[in-house]
């Protein structure tokens, strides 16, 4: 049977990875972007291409979606509530540097409407589609957390910690609303893509406290991706780190 994976915020970096690695495994996408509508036609091409390589022909459709806009989120998930939804993938975040002091009511209001409103709102109005999922252990949704948010805050990002902590919350409480259904499960990485505009002093400085030695890669939180829906179907309501064992440092 076909299985069909929503990513939202597939144009680049992580989601892009995450379309790339579930087209590999023969998946159906529906990939989200909001400004980089060009970028996002081009992870869906490569994603077709990738599927053909592995022996399979996969459907690749391509949409819009502003996280911003709730009443746009939740028409979005309305829409698709009609089909048969086997994953849900948030990779879509706002990530704003807010040094103490700066913080304004604007800032820190969108960092919690993307980050934990919008994605709380289409699990919402998904879930009926994500609960006729024929997986072995029911529908999957997966977020993306920070392990930043678990007992470990950077300085200059507290609306986005807060939105964050949010998330995580919400991923413990969603799994016992939609079991034994679906199951819903977050990844909280360190770093596996920096900003294009993080400083370098700063990438050397996080670096330096990795036991692993390195930053992860789009490609690791990926293939983690695929193991939580494909390979853990007894797994839910759990945020798994993915940092390289930063956080023992």
């Amino acid at each position: 049977m076909p299985r069909l994976a929503i990513v939202i915020g597939a144009a680049r970096r992580v989601g892009r990875a995450v379309a790339l690695e579930l087209a590999r495994q023969g998946w159906d996408l529906l990939l989200t972007h909001h400004t980089s509508a060009a970028e996002n036609q081009q992870t869906a091409a490569d994603a077709r291409e990738a599927g053909t390589k592995s022996g399979q022909a996969i459907d690749v459709g391509v949409e819009e979606l502003n996280l911003s806009d709730l009443a746009a989120v939740e028409r979005f998930g309305r829409a698709h509530a009609v089909r048969t939804v086997d994953a849900l993938v948030l990779c879509a975040a706002s990530y704003a540097r807010t040094p103490f002091g700066t913080i304004d009511a604007a800032t820190a209001e969108r960092e919690i409407r993307v980050n934990a409103v919008a994605p709380l709102l289409l699990v919402q109005a998904l879930a009926p589609a994500l609960a006729r999922s024929a997986l072995t252990g029911g529908g999957a949704v997966v977020a993306f957390g920070d392990i930043h948010a678990m007992g470990r805050p950077r300085r200059a990002f507290v609306p986005y910690i807060m939105s964050k902590s949010a998330l995580h919350s919400m991923v413990e409480a969603l799994a016992l609303e939609l079991a034994p259904a679906v199951r819903v499960n977050a990844i909280a990485p360190g770093v596996v893509a920096w900003p294009d505009d993080a400083p370098l002093e700063e990438r050397v400085a996080y670096e330096s406290r990795i036991p692993l030695a390195r930053a992860g890669t789009p490609e690791d939180a990926a293939r983690l991706v695929r193991s939580i829906i494909e390979d853990m179907p007894y797994v839910t309501g759990s945020v798994i780190r993915l940092d390289g064992g930063r956080w023992l440092r």
